[in-house]
Parts: structure tokens; sequence; C-alpha cells
């Protein structure tokens, strides 16, 4: 029996269709990822799983059971799952007292052994005492894991949990996933953009665009053939190409041509093609001073302005253009035009693999 059923799943906010007739099972212990864009619908899909949000329309059944988001009884279903969000949220006490905030509210025993063990799969042994707002990102992000998996959930929801997170942390945590679900046979749906987490982590991957379920299967059946919604997909702005060197500090350095060299929070060696979000990039006028392992200098060649935002087009070299994203309010402020000599930064975990 599958552990999650989703049948013909509409989600409206005022009129705007944010999930169109989402249908799709998960088997028990399968890790099954959405990969999509920023927009498509993933953090939706995993808060309605979560029963944070209720569906306009479908159905949602957890182990056969149909969930009723307008009882208490969705309470206990909720239970057996865990909840990890990209945004961390921490209580400003112990990481120990935070990791056992859910243990205590369900009145459960034998709670500090069971902090103990979990902080230890982590990789946190020793920061039990550490106050959890004084942590590093990274860190963080494996206090909310841990606290996720404490309760022992037949069901872990990853909503893009190694965004934007060092090179270290993101190997833990993918480590941390892999272990569980073969282990504990624990069942995961994890949403990411990253296409190369996808690949290493996922029994099967859905592929959701504007909020529909294009197309499910494994990842080589989905991306390995050209087909139109892969193609539509991986139509993204900053595509490159080029060989990657994998280098000692669990990162790679990949040359693109034109003597520009990309760093990227992966290892992995030989031709690949990546992908950098123009929202993922810092953009100023003046040289930037930042952790950014990626810093670039040109001139806008082209400005398109959106509803919300405008887009630039900026030459680092002469056949090496990014396209950054920016809000109208900064595009005012640094008062650009065609022709600004602009600086880019972005971090190496902003390089996705596709």
């Amino acid at each position: 029996m599958p552990t999650v059923e989703v049948q013909n799943l509409f989600k409206e906010y005022s009129g705007r269709q944010v999930l169109k007739d989402i249908t799709f099972s998960v088997q028990s212990g399968e890790f099954f990822v959405l990969v999509g864009p920023n927009g498509a619908g993933k953090t939706t899909l995993l808060r309605i799983l979560d029963m944070l949000e209720e569906p306009t329309s479908g159905k949602v059944l957890f182990d056969g059971e149909l969930v009723d988001y307008s009882t208490k009884e969705k309470t206990v279903l909720r239970r057996k799952s865990g909840m990890v969000f990209q945004q961390t949220i921490l209580f400003n006490m112990s990481v120990s007292d935070n990791v056992a905030y859910p243990l205590k509210i369900r009145g459960e025993s034998n709670i500090e052994q069971k902090v103990k063990t979990v902080l230890e799969l982590v990789q946190l042994k020793g920061f039990e005492r550490k106050n959890a707002l004084t942590l590093s990102g990274g860190e963080a992000q494996r206090v909310a894991l841990a606290q996720a998996l404490v309760t022992e959930p037949e069901l872990l929801l990853l909503d893009e949990p190694t965004a934007n997170i060092d090179p270290r942390n993101i190997s833990i945590i993918e480590e941390v996933l892999s272990s569980t679900n073969r282990e504990k046979r624990t069942t995961i749906i994890m949403a990411t953009h990253n296409m190369f987490q996808a690949e290493n982590l996922a029994h099967r991957v859905a592929l959701i665009n504007n909020g529909e379920i294009e197309e499910i299967g494994k990842f080589q059946e989905i991306f390995g053939r050209p087909s139109k919604p892969v193609k539509n997909f991986t139509r993204f702005e900053n595509v490159f190409s080029g060989q990657s060197t994998a280098s000692t500090e669990d990162t790679s350095i990949i040359d693109i041509g034109d003597g520009v060299q990309i760093e990227a929070a992966f290892k992995k060696s030989g031709y690949v093609m990546i992908h950098v979000s123009p929202e993922d990039i810092i953009l100023s006028t003046h040289p930037i001073v930042s952790s950014a392992r990626n810093i670039f200098q040109g001139n806008i060649t082209q400005i398109l302005e959106m509803e919300s935002a405008v887009k630039l087009k900026v030459k680092v070299r002469e056949n090496k253009n990014f396209t950054v994203q920016i809000t109208k309010k900064s595009f005012k402020e640094m008062q650009l035009s065609i022709g600004s000599r602009i600086f880019l930064a972005f971090k190496a975990s902003s390089v996705q693999i596709i």
C-alpha cells in the first residue's frame, strides 16, 4: 500500500491556480523527489501533505486513510510525519532543548537518550548546550533535521533542505537522509531544484512546473531523454557547460570557457551542465567583499523591466553573459543603464547541476 496518495489535487489562492490536477503516489520506504524551478508549486504541495494547508479540491490519503482537513483527526496523522523547511525556525534555547521539544509535547519517555542518538546521527555531538540561535546556517539546518527525525516519523517531508548552505553541511544532510531512508525505511518526499541531488538520492523523480506534474519516473528515464517538458525545464537563463574538476574542499571548479571558472558546491569530475538562478546573484556598482566563491565584473548589455522586477543581461567576457534579476527599487537606487559597469557575486551552493 502506498504511504501517500494524491488524487486530482488543486490549490487556488485568490483565483490563481497554484496546483493543477496533481496526481501521484509514493510507496512505503521510497525516496521521492519533486524537481522544479522556483515558483513551480513544490512548497505548496509539501505544506498540503504536512496538513498545514488545505487543498481547494482533490484528495490526500495517508496509509490508505483519507485526510480530512476539517477535523482534529488530522493531528493524529500529522504526528506520523516530520517536516524540514527551507527557512530554519529554531527556539532561543539550547540545541538539546530544541530537538527535545517535539518529544516533550507528545509526552514521550526516554527523551535524553533519543536526543543524544539523533544528534550523533546529524554529527552535532558536543553541540548539546549551545544556543541554537548562535549556530551557522548549515548547523541550524542539521538541528531542524534532528528535530524532525527524533520522533521517528513514517514520512519525512523536506523543502529545499540544503539551499544556501555550505558544501560540508550539504554532504552531511544528504548522507543522513540517504541512511535514514535505507536503514529505517523512512518514506521521504523532498523538493529541490538541485538536479545532482535528485540524481543521487531519488528512487523516482516528479518534474513539476507551473503547478503541474509533467513527468514521473526514474531520474535517467526523465532526464536521459530530451522530451519536451524536460527541454522546457532546462531552458533556464544562466545555463553553462564545461569541464568540471573536483577539489579537495567538497567543491568543483567548472571551466565554462573564455577564461571563466565557476565554483560549485558539489564534487563531480567530467563534463557537466550547470544553472545559476538570476535571483541568486548579488549585484553591486562597487567591488564586492563577500564570502561568495564566484565574483565577476561586467557591463550591462540589456535591460528588461517586468511587472515586479528588472532583468539585466551582463557581459563578463566576450561570449559569456549572466542574467541577473533585481527589484525595481534596487534598479532605480543604483541608477543603472546600458553600459553600466557592475559586479556580480553568487555562492557555490547556488550553482545547480542539470
